[in-house]
């Protein structure tokens, strides 16, 4: 590593994204500024994720090394082949990712061990620890099962304290900076009926009174609001540090807490976020995608019997809806004729996305799309999905409740007309940014319809994919489920690009 470079250590790591964010930040000179040392991740499907991605950063500017990735990517080699071809490379890709998932809290050993390696090794160059704590305690969809299971207690699970893992390697790494992330939950999660977030807050600025190692204390920034004393920010409601990353050029309404931690001895005060003039949609980021139709989950899948059903469909879609739309007679509802379930030939040119997030995805873009096929549905659900995308369609971007689906579509679901399962069936509007891509989407896939009625059916991994800002070149190991798992974990990357472009300006003005 050189010694101009800053060190960075990532935490909780998922496939991915904080880590791909950060390293595609480059210096004055057009260098990478950002060197991930170490990745640590648990789930063993995400660690094979984290790992080619290190396997790609090493190689791709190799000779034959970007053309030996896409031969992967493409189906054309294996994997195993591909990590034969540059050894060293892809030992330490290995290394960089720990040789095999590992998880803080468990295996400490080898984590810190490794870090105070990185660190020593580093010297006095500069040194960032990223990362969000597994957010399932403190995620509102969590709570909410949580409070519906009588014997559980916050404070006997063990979830709501991994921050403290995150303290542990701040006092090891001591670095200048750290970007800690999580879900909103975090800001109002309560053990013994008192509120966490402010005690999590003075532990990251006093690592040392959680850990008792000898630690540097630390200024925690918002990086959406300018604090009112930025050499001593403090913020008027804690939902300062809530950042809303469809603001900021992700096409998709996820709102996390990040925090953006900055060694106390060091004067520069960091800038907050700059905002887009736009704000993208969902149509803008996916319709350039190769048309795909949905499968049966229930019965022999065959393309003959999908059109059947859906082109049936179209003409009890139509009659519902022109009850209550003046459009839906000429609602064209026809399907698409030999429409595959996945596709893998190039996508068309993304025209409708603003240049820098284009660029962003199609950097060192691969001659064939990858992790776009379709799952199967119920017969039931093909229609609802169909009806969901047509109502959006026609409403002008407005996905139906449950109130506005007819009887004849309501699934047998006693919550339905509760009100509490009001948006069970939720179509991505085409005219608006996403909700937010969770791992659920792994499940079901109905709060993911696709907003064109004609294909019928949920996103596919790489939608959800461009959702988050995964650049097309991002392949997500696993098989489908876990993929969808990794994507709706993860941070997107565009934003933490940004992210790192605050704190790249912040280390070059202290250096």
């Amino acid at each position: 590593m050189k010694t101009n470079e800053a060190l960075v250590i990532d935490l909780f790591a998922g496939p991915g994204g904080l880590g791909e964010g950060f390293s595609s930040v480059k210096d004055e000179n057009d260098n990478p500024f950002f060197n991930i040392g170490v990745s640590v991740e648990k789930e063993p499907s995400a660690h094979k994720t984290l790992t080619t991605r290190a396997f790609y950063r090493k190689i791709k500017d190799l000779r034959g090394g970007l053309d030996s990735y896409n031969e992967y990517l493409c189906g054309r080699i294996t994997r195993q082949q591909l990590f034969d071809l540059f050894p060293e490379q892809a030992e330490d890709a290995a290394v960089e990712t720990l040789h095999g998932p590992k998880a803080l809290g468990d295996d400490n050993e080898v984590i810190h061990q490794r870090i105070a390696e990185l660190v020593k090794a580093h010297g006095d160059g500069p040194k960032v620890v990223i990362g969000g704590p597994p957010c399932q305690a403190y995620s509102l969809a969590g709570r909410s099962r949580n409070a519906g299971n009588k014997s559980y207690k916050a404070e006997d699970d063990h979830r709501n304290f991994l921050y403290r893992e995150y303290l542990k390697v701040l006092s090891i790494a001591q670095p200048d900076v750290f970007v800690m992330e999580n879900v909103r939950g975090i800001l109002s999660a309560k053990v013994d009926g008192e509120v966490m977030f402010p005690s999590i807050l003075d532990d990251l600025r006093k690592p040392e009174r959680a850990t008792n190692i000898a630690s540097p204390e630390y200024k925690i920034y918002s990086l959406v609001v300018e604090a009112t004393d930025p050499h001593n920010p403090v913020y008027q409601d804690s939902s300062d540090y809530l950042i809303k990353a469809e603001k900021y050029g992700v096409p998709q309404a996820r709102h996390r807490v990040i925090l953006l931690g900055v060694r106390s001895d060091i004067e520069k005060v960091p800038n907050i976020l700059a905002r887009p003039n736009e704000q993208v949609s969902v149509k803008q980021v996916i319709d350039d995608l190769p048309k795909l139709r949905s499968g049966f989950s229930k019965r022999k899948d065959e393309l003959a019997a999908w059109e059947k059903v859906v082109s049936q469909n179209s003409a009890k879609i139509k009659a519902l809806l022109k009850k209550r739309f003046d459009g839906a007679k000429s609602l064209d509802l026809k399907p698409f004729t030999n429409l595959a379930r996945s596709a893998t030939q190039p996508t068309e040119s993304l025209a409708l996305v603003p240049k820098g997030l284009t660029d962003w995805y199609r950097n060192n873009a691969p001659s064939c799309v990858l992790n776009h096929e379709t799952r199967g549905h119920m017969d039931s659900d093909l229609l609802r999905y169909a009806y969901s995308a047509a109502f959006t369609q026609l409403s002008g971007g407005v996905s139906p409740k449950s109130r506005d689906f007819p009887e004849a579509l309501a699934p047998k679901h006693e919550n339905w007309r509760s009100g509490s399962h009001a948006d069970r069936f939720r179509t991505q509007a085409a005219n608006k940014c996403a909700t937010t891509v969770t791992s659920h989407i792994s499940k079901d896939g109905h709060y993911f319809i696709h907003y064109d009625p004609k294909q019928c059916r949920s996103l596919t991994v790489r939608e959800a994919a461009r959702l988050q800002t995964f650049p097309d070149n991002y392949l997500f190991e696993g098989n489908r489920t876990q993929q969808y798992v990794q994507v709706g974990n993860a941070v997107p990357p565009y934003l933490a690009q940004q992210i790192g472009k605050v704190a790249l300006e912040l280390l070059s003005q202290n250096e």
